[in-house]
């Protein structure tokens, strides 16, 4: 979960970047607007997203490589101990984290949750305190005793102490607003800054929503007006700011200058809309880290097996079938069987699968009923704590070494969960036939899997041995 977060925000750094570099300062706010929108919604999509075809043409990483186990110092025993304490504490203290972050996220989104109650209701106030009218069909609450102005969904509010000009060129810009559907925008990212309250880059992205909102009311208002008058309009304000997110704002004090210098750019060129090609790359680079992750799902098996209990159940509900019926099962009875010789030929072969694109990995007995993550810390908590109590240190006590030696473990887990091919490299013979003799008594494991089917995986597993002098 914390890792597909923290995707999820590099993700949405990487475009922000592309936009603000590239794309911000174009007039194409329409397509600026869809890509405001669009690109979060991808950032929190592409982390799932998993194409074999790019995984199996990007070279993956065969053997994983353990946690150390250290073997020796002042007592091996109270190594082992000391190791496996610490990684059941890690387990422990993961589990633990990850409750108290879950409970955090739940209790941020409440408060999310009570602030837009409380906005909303403020404009709810504000709106029974004015006085409703509709103005060249547009529905608008004039606000007495302020100067303020802003649309809320399909409603225009305007300050009674507006003068008729003013209120005149508000209304325009406010009616694109209304036009445009804006509110919608502010809403989706009004949502997405209670559910995901902790990232800062959902605020940013509002804000740059917002800011192109401002841009592109004012260009049509400015297509139908005076520039110069729009401009003076613009700066001869007493800005009264009402600071609620999910509101067009007329008088936003910080947007004033930014919406000054848009006002003035020239039209961007069609052939500059070859910017947004940039995200071909971008796309193509998160496609490629997301489908290469460690992460992956299996659907495959699942939905066959649901395939074959729908159609039980369809032939149990029959009491007879029909000629037809019968002649294309048993059809369908000969290809399966033919596949499943097939699958079996292919599971005997021995093919080593890099663990990155494993759906299963290898489990140790004892650590089947744990969640994934559990499991893998489990898996490395069980090997340390079995070579270190297994390790023995007597054959090599008078081989001449001393400090700390180093030895480098390979072995395989085979798709019958059997410890083969151990290979072992040390500074001392002694020391290598001793770790492979260790680690070629390993328990029979669960075997790892990959789509639907048991495979070889590869394993190094560092053993730092001190010998006392």
């Amino acid at each position: 979960m914390i890792h597909y977060l923290l995707q999820t925000l590099v993700f949405m750094l990487l475009f922000l970047v592309v936009y603000d570099l590239f794309l911000k300062k174009e007039t194409f706010f329409f397509y600026n607007r869809l890509y405001l929108i669009l690109t979060p919604i991808a950032s929190f999509l592409l982390p799932v997203i998993k194409i074999d075809g790019i995984q199996e043409q990007i070279p993956q990483q065969f053997i994983v490589t353990l946690p150390a186990v250290i073997i020796g110092g002042a007592s091996s025993t109270d190594s082992v101990t000391a190791n496996t304490a610490i990684a059941a504490e890690g387990i422990t203290a993961s589990t633990t984290l990850l409750e108290m972050l879950t409970s955090v996220w739940i209790v941020g989104m409440f408060f999310g949750i009570a602030y837009m109650s409380y906005k909303v209701n403020r404009i709810i106030r504000l709106k029974n305190s004015g006085i409703v009218k509709t103005i060249n069909n547009q529905k608008v609450v004039l606000l007495p005793d302020t100067d303020t102005a802003f649309t809320f969904f399909n409603t225009i509010f305007l300050g009674a102490e507006l003068s008729n000009a003013q209120q005149k060129n508000i209304m325009a810009h406010e009616q694109v607003h209304v036009k445009q559907k804006h509110f919608i925008d502010l809403l989706f990212f009004e949502l997405l800054r209670i559910v995901f309250w902790f990232n800062p880059l959902v605020y940013i992205f509002q804000k740059r929503m917002s800011m192109l909102q401002e841009f592109s009311a004012d260009a049509a208002v400015a297509s139908q007006i005076d520039k110069r008058d729009y401009y003076q309009e613009l700066l001869s304000q007493v800005f009264n700011v009402q600071e609620i997110s999910f509101i067009n704002t007329f008088f936003n004090q910080s947007f004033i200058k930014k919406r000054i210098i848009m006002l003035q750019k020239t039209k961007s060129k069609k052939i500059v809309q070859l910017k947004y090609l940039l995200l071909v790359p971008v796309i193509l680079g998160m496609l490629i880290y997301t489908s290469c992750s460690q992460d992956s799902v299996d659907n495959g098996a699942s939905s066959i097996a649901e395939k074959v209990a729908a159609l039980q159940a369809e032939i149990d509900s029959k009491e007879r079938l029909t000629a037809e019926e019968a002649q294309a099962l048993s059809q369908l009875t000969t290809k399966a069987n033919s596949k499943i010789e097939t699958i079996e030929v292919v599971e005997t072969e021995n093919i080593d699968v890099p663990f990155a694109v494993l759906d299963k990995a290898p489990i140790f007995p004892g650590c089947e009923q744990l969640d994934p993550e559990a499991t893998k810390k489990c898996f490395q908590e069980s090997m340390m704590k079995f070579v270190g109590e297994n390790f023995n240190t007597k054959p090599v006590d008078d081989v001449g070494l001393s400090g700390r030696q180093r030895i480098s473990v390979i072995f395989k887990i085979d798709s019958n969960g059997n410890v083969q091919n151990v290979q072992a490299r040390a500074p001392h013979p002694e020391l290598e036939a001793e770790a492979m003799r260790v680690v070629g008594s390993l328990p029979t494991m669960i075997p790892g899997e990959n789509n639907g089917k048991k495979v070889n995986v590869l394993y190094n597993l560092p053993i730092v041995f001190e010998i006392n002098e």
